[in-house]
């Protein structure tokens, strides 16, 4: 059995999910792996979740195994003999730690950036109010919903579970090479947003290819509860 690398809950998702023109997104894909579409499209999501309660190879974190993270990213397949892996590729991920950032860029390449975040939870018997931001400058970015408190299960072939339902990262490493890694966790529950509020400045965030996201409206944006996830330590190359 592989080891675990990384442990952690994953709380309180936000996903703002814009429709995207493929060709944008043809720098970013790994080798090996192919855009994902939904329905003939394909589509970027801007996350905000608490990432909790850290462990790595079960040791906790004391002090930074709590925080923030927001990330852009999007959706590739990978076909593996009779097997088609359903992933995610991420654009930029930001955390307010240093150390965490640096560590992930370090050891995996990853697209990791250090900024302030903060957050905003509350919640009572009938909504959850949920927000985070994250600065750039002298500027506070952030994604903020308000939702039903109540949880439902996400249902069969939904936009829902094509958002949600990946076990796997892909890393970009250059041209020619490509990491796979594996991620688990429980089929997460989801709440209904009933309002959301979107302050990015896509371009400085992600490169002027997205500025386009600047103009649009998210084709959905919805909340999914979390659950406690782990990332194996081994990562193939390929």
């Amino acid at each position: 059995m592989m080891t675990n690398f990384l442990e952690a809950s994953w709380k309180n998702l936000i996903m703002a999910n814009y429709e995207i023109e493929p060709e944008l997104l043809l720098p970013y894909i790994p080798k090996g792996t192919k855009l994902d579409f939904y329905n003939g499209k394909t589509f970027v999501s801007l996350v905000g979740f608490l990432f909790s309660d850290t462990r790595v190879f079960n040791i906790p974190i004391p002090y930074f195994g709590t925080f923030e993270e927001v990330n852009l990213r999007f959706y590739v397949t990978r076909q593996q003999g009779q097997e088609t892996k359903r992933g995610v590729v991420f654009i930029n991920e930001v955390v307010p730690g240093k150390i965490v950032a640096w560590l992930a860029n370090h050891l995996y390449k990853e697209h990791y950036k250090s900024m302030p975040t903060k957050r905003r939870w509350e919640t009572n018997s009938r909504v959850k109010k949920i927000g985070y931001e994250w600065k750039t400058g002298k500027d506070w970015n952030k994604i903020y919903v308000e939702a039903e408190a109540v949880t439902s299960e996400i249902a069969t072939a939904s936009f829902e579970e094509f958002i949600l339902e990946h076990y796997y990262g892909y890393t970009k490493i250059n041209d020619t090479a490509t990491e796979e890694y594996t991620v688990n966790h429980i089929r997460w529950m989801v709440n209904q947003v009933n309002y959301y509020e979107i302050k990015c400045d896509f371009e400085f965030m992600y490169g002027p290819e997205f500025n386009i996201l600047n103009k649009v409206e998210p084709h959905s944006v919805f909340l999914a509860e979390g659950s406690e996830v782990s990332v194996k330590w081994e990562r193939k190359r390929f």
